[in-house]
């Protein structure tokens, strides 16, 4: 028996469906072997191993036959939901995914996909990807292969020229990228290179990309644009904060999502609020700057403001914990263990 482990899993397609849009025939014949066998980022040398993990390897295993129907069902309602874009309306397709199964994530991706749909009046056209968060389910997971997949079916429903996809993450990093861990079941690195190759082999041109995680910084280069604004947690060599698993909030989030964004101020301005509360949480608490980047290209200006136009005119009021007063806990657990600093992520 042959086994194997592709980066990426491949996924039946939710064809038949009335909802979907009409897939290409399948070709006759089949693709032939041309790469040598993957090596998921374990080649036998360092440049190997970067290009293989530059692919966005994804493995899944053990999981029961009946719990991946279940999440199959559950992602395909999600997709099938989705509403078409209206024409001359800036639209805002939002995605908001977790992609660690540690609590934390799941429970700021489910709030960022609520706060980015008011903000951008995109009610009928987000999709949030996160798993069970110890106080709710229902959704589907995050994964590298359902992000995929969510990304592909909003490029079939949006108009490229006129609409935006609104994109959050949170989760582990890895200075090669998105770290995807679902307990035992899944595992993947989803690359600066995976995702902007996504980006441009779907078309989308006009996006606000939110990165929440370690080393975030490193997806800048490959994502930055004149139709884009990126902001990430942390640079390409610094940690971010508070991920622990029982937090509601990751230090970015907190900031950015669940304080600056549900303001009506602009996204350069809540970027930069957001920067300084990061800064001074971090000061608080003895903690080395995970320096956040803010990366707005020149092309943005042309059709953010008719987006954020619609923006609701009230506030609405922080939710959770916040993730600064945690440290403190974490704080005195480290100290009664002789740790000294609290780890990043």
């Amino acid at each position: 028996m042959r086994l194997f482990l592709l980066g990426g899993l491949l996924l039946s397609a939710a064809l038949g469906s009335p909802a979907f849009a009409q897939a290409a025939p399948e070709p006759v014949h089949p693709a032939p072997h041309i790469s040598d066998w993957p090596t998921l980022g374990t080649g036998a040398t360092p440049g190997m191993r970067q290009a293989s993990l530059a692919l966005g390897p994804e493995l899944q295993r053990g999981r029961s036959a009946r719990d991946m129907l279940a999440e199959r069902r559950r992602l395909d309602q999600a997709l099938a939901s989705l509403q078409p874009q209206r024409k001359g309306t800036v639209d805002a397709y939002v995605v908001s995914v977790a992609l660690d199964s540690d609590p934390v994530f799941a429970r700021e991706a489910r709030e960022a996909g609520e706060v980015l749909t008011r903000r951008y009046d995109a009610e009928g056209r987000t999709i949030t990807l996160a798993g069970p968060d110890g106080r709710s389910a229902g959704l589907p997971r995050g994964s590298i292969t359902s992000l995929t997949l969510a990304l592909a079916r909003i490029a079939e429903l949006m108009d490229p020229a006129e609409d935006v996809l609104v994109f959050y993450s949170t989760s582990h990093g890895l200075p090669d990228g998105l770290a995807y861990h679902d307990s035992d079941y899944g595992y993947g690195i989803f690359s600066p290179y995976r995702f902007g190759s996504l980006l441009a082999e779907l078309g989308f041109k006009r996006r606000i990309l939110l990165l929440s995680a370690c080393y975030s910084g490193v997806f800048v280069p490959a994502l930055a644009s004149s139709d884009t604004a990126v902001i990430t947690a942390a640079s390409a060599d610094r940690t971010s904060f508070g991920c622990h698993a029982e937090n509601d909030w990751t230090f970015f989030g907190d900031a950015l999502v669940n304080h600056a964004l549900r303001k009506r101020i602009s996204l350069p301005v809540a970027a930069q609020e957001a920067q300084r509360a990061i800064a001074g949480w971090e000061a608080d608490n003895g903690l080395p700057s995970s320096n956040p980047q803010v990366a707005i290209g020149g092309g943005v200006k042309a059709w953010l403001p008719a987006l954020e136009a619609r923006a609701p005119r009230e506030e609405t009021a922080p939710v959770g914990v916040p993730a600064a007063n945690s440290m403190q806990r974490v704080t005195a657990a480290a100290a009664a263990a002789g740790v000294t600093r609290a780890s990043g992520r």
